[in-house]
């Protein structure tokens, strides 16, 4: 099958977005792109129709070639949790939970496997395979048993197209030391390279260019210009960043919890323009924020006890009692509780495990070994929400439900609205919701409300697809592409 695959030469250098902008503009020249990412490791997920759990880049990408989601697009996908361990998800499923160095020792075989099956069902379901690579193909330490860039390169018999960061400097030395330490018959498969994240005009970069190639030998298809607030939700914890806006009215405090799931849930809050969001990770930085934001987790008693630790939980009760307003989402929301209960240590890995919440929700969580990896949809304060949500656990609740669906009931919302907790990840993203709590933050402080922003997604693989296009040499692509080149 034709196709490409799109590595890095650091994690966060512009992968994702660079493997998403490609799925879209190829879908738009009249190509069924095919997303794959051999193996994620990463707790921002996504749920396919089907109830599977992959990498929430590929289930964008998806979206982006204008297809469904599936699990064959993500064969693995690696949670870490505590305790320096992962949960291992095979095609959209849980498999096990392992060490870092079990998985490299035992998992190699397995996961080679995988690969193949799902590039061959992937050759099923288009014409041009658009692959993305994780991290850094000249991990040494890692190299011997490295199944996520050029093994998989090798499987797929694909060019690769090396990306790397211009904005956080080196960019020179990364390309060139990439290139060095990869075996000759590796480097020969790097075909092109995109500099990405360029501050000012392209033009400026042209001697920086011609140094590339020549020094290199391969041609720089494309420099992107840094492309602020696309919209696009970040893969993992190192896309994760505070929203800056110096004179903005309403200020947000999001507990950056040491195992924060699922992160992407407060990206929404970008397109807010009166709205400054921060990441809090100490009790001196809360501050008195207009509302306080509990995410996801992966280890939700873990970071309990980080919250007792830095003196956060006795930060966040106070502000809470004083009248503040606190939504935890998912594991945040499990956090809020009276208790939790882990009898066979799913959550924990201690049977028996039993500790206090931080008792702002009237409500008691019992973790279990079945997990619970479902869209979601029903109504909250008069309004259509829909989502998605992933967690080991139930939550019995002693007051109103946060969402209705029919009979079915979930999550908790006080009766003033300040405190409330939801099991629903994506609750950001439904424009009208967000805007209807963020109004009631703004008239507590006398301000005019104001409507919804749009978070549309399509529009916004559309702008990134443009935005390709305008500095992408196609033809070189497209010689790539062909094999012609």
């Amino acid at each position: 099958m034709r196709g490409m695959m799109i590595q890095g030469t650091s994690s966060d250098a512009g992968k994702s977005f660079v493997a998403t902008a490609l799925c879209r503009l190829l879908l738009k020249k009249g190509y069924q792109p095919v997303p794959f990412k051999p193996q994620n490791v990463s707790n921002n997920s996504y749920v396919t129709a089907d109830g599977k759990e992959i990498g929430r880049a590929q289930g964008l990408q998806a979206e982006a070639s204008g297809m469904e989601a599936a699990a064959f697009m993500n064969p693995l996908l690696l949670k870490p949790s505590g305790n320096g361990s992962s949960e291992v998800i095979l095609f959209g499923e849980r498999l096990d939970v392992v060490s870092g160095m079990d998985y490299r020792t035992t998992y190699y075989e397995r996961a080679v496997e995988a690969i193949q099956a799902g590039l061959l069902e992937a050759e099923k379901h288009g014409n041009v395979l658009v692959i993305e690579g994780a991290g850094s193909p000249v991990e040494m330490n890692l190299k011997k048993r490295e199944v996520v860039n050029m093994k998989t390169a090798e499987l797929a018999d694909v060019p690769v197209i090396l990306v790397a960061d211009i904005d956080r400097g080196g960019l020179f030395a990364s390309v060139v030391g990439t290139l060095a330490l990869l075996e000759e018959e590796e480097r020969k498969r790097v075909k092109g390279l995109i500099v990405n994240r360029f501050h000012g005009d392209p033009a400026h970069f042209e001697d920086g260019k011609k140094w590339l190639e020549d020094y290199t030998g391969i041609p720089v298809l494309a420099v992107l210009p840094y492309m602020p607030g696309h919209a696009l939700e970040g893969e993992d914890s190192l896309s994760i960043q505070d929203i800056r806006r110096p004179h903005a009215a309403i200020d947000l405090a999001v507990i950056r919890l040491p195992y924060v799931s699922n992160g992407s849930d407060i990206e929404p809050f970008a397109v807010e323009e009166d709205v400054n969001v921060r990441w809090v990770q100490t009790a001196e930085a809360l501050g008195q924020p207009d509302a306080i934001i509990i995410p996801g987790t992966k280890s939700t008693c873990a970071d309990l006890q980080f919250l007792i630790e830095t003196g956060l939980a006795e930060k966040i009760s106070t502000y809470a009692t004083n009248g503040g307003t606190v939504i935890g989402l998912c594991g945040g929301y499990q956090l809020m509780g009276r208790s939790l209960l882990d009898p066979e240590g799913s959550d924990t890995g201690v049977a028996g495990f039993v500790t206090n919440g931080l008792g702002l929700i009237p409500a008691d969580t019992t973790f279990d070994k079945q997990k619970t990896v479902i869209r979601t949809s029903g109504r909250a304060e008069g309004i259509d929400l829909a989502g998605y949500e992933i967690h080991f656990g139930q939550t019995k609740v002693d007051g109103e439900p946060f969402l209705t669906n029919g009979d079915d009931e979930e999550g908790y919302r006080s009766k003033d609205g300040r405190i409330s907790g939801t099991y629903l990840h994506h609750l950001f993203y439904n424009d009208r919701f967000r805007a209807a709590w963020l109004n009631r933050l703004r008239a507590a402080k006398g301000l005019a409300e104001k409507g919804p922003a749009n978070t549309n997604r399509d529009a916004a693989y559309d702008a990134i697809a443009v935005h390709l296009d305008e500095h992408l040499d196609w033809p070189g692509f497209k010689a790539i592409l062909d094999g012609l080149s």
